[in-house]
């Protein structure tokens, strides 16, 4: 009788970041701005590899995959959590959320095996920088590529699929800016035991082997530098790679913290914040990181500056 009292929920209730109104304007004109200028600064990046030959190269390749997976990874949260700050709360349907848990869960598993892949690029441009070339290829990038986008979306499908197999009844206000599995989990009103198994086993294995895979390839790549017997070689070794340990450094401290525990630990708003910084502020550094210390991407950019002055220039010539 008690399950057939129970009142299936069809939609459940974003809180966001509840307080003032003037505070949720302010964090509205802010998330906006970030979202947009961590748009502009990715459209940038991947419009400087595709224009500029010099960038054709499978580093340049991986950070292009990179800069396009981040601009729908922001796109998946962000304009819901902007919904949110104007409206103070909004409904969600299950089908939407769990959508967005799919799509959302999909990118951060890509982010972690193509960060992986971007550091063994690394490991064999440092270790092996004579067989570089022969041995990231064209075809080899483009399969790495592709089995880091597959894997993240067939790890979510299955996540995605257990999850949405629980039934949500009475309590349908989730303490957080987007459908995330930990709050989720805890709405359900029906035995989510095989979910969270299934969640917590998928989410070590996608985040830890693509990080031993990682640390893996920076011990080579440190033991090689140590090697190097001039400090200038050295450290022109180190700065092909350090932009991009800040930027794994960054992702994983966030989404350990977040995904790598059981799931009966409660949505904290600690956690939320926790999720900006990895939905929002890691996005938005990202570009900057692998920018200020790279000077092939900054020449091709005061390059790419000077042509678009030019023809400007050309345009105002003519009228």
């Amino acid at each position: 009788m008690e399950k057939e009292n129970q009142t299936k929920v069809t939609g459940f209730i974003l809180l966001g970041f509840p307080t003032v109104r003037e505070l949720q304007v302010f964090f509205f004109i802010l998330f906006l701005l970030g979202y947009l200028l961590t748009l502009l600064e990715n459209i940038v990046i991947i419009v400087i590899i595709k224009l500029n030959y010099q960038l054709h190269k499978p580093m340049y390749f991986f950070l292009g995959n990179l800069s396009f997976l981040e601009m729908w990874y922001m796109t998946v949260t962000v304009p819901k959590l902007l919904a949110i700050l104007l409206s103070d709360k909004e409904t969600i349907y299950i089908s939407a959320c769990m959508t967005q848990m799919y799509f959302f869960i999909a990118l951060v598993c890509t982010e972690c095996v193509l960060l992986a892949v971007m550091a063994f690029d690394r490991y064999v441009a440092i270790c092996n920088p004579l067989r570089y070339s022969t041995v990231m290829s064209r075809q080899l990038c483009v399969q790495l590529a592709a089995s880091s986008w597959l894997s993240g979306f067939l790890i979510s499908l299955i996540k995605v699929y257990y999850i949405s197999k629980l039934v949500f009844c009475h309590e349908n206000i989730i303490n957080h800016f987007y459908c995330d599995i930990s709050p989720l989990l805890n709405l359900a009103c029906s035995d989510r035991t095989l979910a969270e198994l299934v969640d917590f086993i998928l989410a070590l294995i996608i985040l830890l082997i693509p990080l031993f895979a990682t640390i893996s390839s920076y011990i080579c790549i440190l033991m090689t530098i140590l090697k190097i017997p001039t400090a200038k070689g050295r450290q022109k070794a180190f700065s092909t790679c350090a932009s991009h340990l800040v930027v794994v450094a960054m992702f994983y401290s966030a989404t350990l913290f977040i995904y790598a525990r059981p799931r009966r630990i409660n949505s904290f708003n600690s956690n939320k914040m926790v999720s900006v910084v990895y939905t929002i502020i890691t996005p938005l550094l990202n570009p900057i990181i692998y920018c200020l210390r790279n000077k092939e991407v900054k020449e091709a950019f005061k390059s790419l500056v000077a042509k678009a002055n030019v023809f400007s220039e050309k345009g105002n010539s003519n009228h």
